[in-house]
């Protein structure tokens, strides 16, 4: 079954095209009490952290296979995730190459 969120490429041209997506009932907050100071300041961010001072910019790319096969290997080699390792190796291309 495809994939049908409106983050997708997909789900974005599904409601160009005039289709109507499935809506969920509206959720009523109103029972729910404010938050008190104390209890806004125990909250924690959920996700992954920023790397340095702006956060990544998420992006979809396409790759051959083979090309992410062999820079998965690499990265476990190193211990890394691979989509690091996929940074690490265009950010050094970037400073090499800038004008």
């Amino acid at each position: 079954m495809a994939k049908r969120s409106a983050s997708s490429a997909r789900g974005g041209r599904t409601r160009k095209r005039g289709r109507r997506t499935k809506r969920q009932p509206a959720i009523d907050y109103s029972d729910i009490p404010a938050l008190t100071d104390d209890e806004l300041a125990q909250m924690r961010r959920i996700g992954r952290p920023t790397l340095g001072d702006v956060a990544r910019q998420l992006i979809a790319i396409r790759l051959d296979p083979h090309v992410i096969e062999a820079l998965r290997k690499e990265a476990a080699r190193r211990g890394i995730g691979y989509q690091t390792l996929i940074n690490d190796v265009l950010a050094r291309h970037v400073r090499r190459h800038a004008a």
